[in-house]
């Protein structure tokens, strides 16, 4: 029975990377899935186990764990970061005299490309279907911004460069995407890597070539090097121990089905901290509505 209880905690909450796939990667988490388990949704339980936990962070990009969600809930955190936080961005280009080679077709789009550092949060939608005040710009819905630049040719560059960036002074780039207020939001689940038996002398010495730096070291014991597992997160789930017959049964890979490693880089309009916190806004507006829509349909 003992035996029985924990292979269904086992599926219910890690996905196994096996030598010929990948198994238990289905939600399993609902009422009446395993007799005598009870996953009935509760909010305290919910409350007890959901935490954030901030790993890195610096001016771009922050790193963070979320831990005790469904990948549905992970993902749909993810696709508000790309698309659906507030920010600004060049929509509509009128260009009256175009001397350049560029055709205006491709200047129209690079300047969209250009990431406007200008906090949304201090400006209002325009209203949409509203001829004047698409027409008139105020303060509080527009931005002016100039740009007196002038592309011209290197005289210090080498004769033999074929790079525009030497050849060049002053050329435009295009490195983000236009609406997105982030340059990558990524999430993956925790590595979870776990030694079966002692591993020692030789094997242990291939065994800590397999994975990736620092997810394996050794430790002397008694004489003998020892393979201990250190930090499964630097784990890039390779699985280039399975290809080893000798080893492939010493050691049992998965993933934490609830634990979301987040990686969020910023393009430098807000600082990531602050597009998480926008992003979790956005996903609870969305929540209300849904409810407030719910009540609407039990009201008729």
């Amino acid at each position: 029975m003992a035996a029985s209880m924990k292979n269904v905690e086992e599926i219910r909450t890690r996905v196994i990377l096996g030598e010929f796939g990948v198994t238990n990667t289905h939600t399993t988490d609902f009422p009446g899935n395993y007799p005598g388990h009870d996953d009935a949704w509760d909010m305290k339980k919910f409350q007890q186990n959901f935490r954030i936990d901030i790993v890195q962070l610096d001016e771009n990009s922050l790193e963070f764990d979320m831990v005790g969600i469904d990948a549905a809930i992970a993902n749909a955190f993810r696709r508000i970061l790309l698309a659906e936080v507030p920010t600004m961005a060049i929509e509509k280009v009128f260009i009256y005299n175009n001397t350049s080679v560029v055709q205006d077709e491709v200047l129209a789009h690079r300047l969209g490309l250009i990431p406007i550092r200008a906090d949304p949060r201090l400006f209002e939608y325009r209203s949409s279907g509203d001829q004047a005040a698409e027409d008139e710009a105020s303060e509080i819905d527009t931005i002016q911004l100039q740009l007196k630049i002038k592309c011209s040719r290197n005289p210090a560059a080498s004769k033999d460069s074929s790079d525009p960036r030497e050849l060049y002074l002053h050329h435009m780039g295009k490195d983000h995407a236009k609406f997105s207020p982030v340059a990558t939001a990524s999430y993956r689940l925790l590595p979870e890597v776990s030694l079966l038996q002692v591993v020692e002398g030789e094997q242990a010495e291939r065994l800590k070539t397999c994975f990736s730096r620092g997810v394996i070291d050794l430790e002397d014991n008694h004489g003998k090097r020892v393979a201990k597992v250190v930090n499964s997160r630097l784990d890039t789930c390779s699985r280039e121990v399975l290809r080893h017959n000798d080893l492939k049964d010493l050691v049992k890979l998965g993933r934490v089905r609830d634990h979301f490693i987040f990686t969020v880089e910023s393009t430098g309009i807000l600082a990531p901290d602050v597009l998480v916190t926008e992003a979790i806004k956005v996903l609870m507006a969305k929540c209300r509505r849904f409810l407030t829509q719910l009540d609407a349909t039990d009201l008729e």
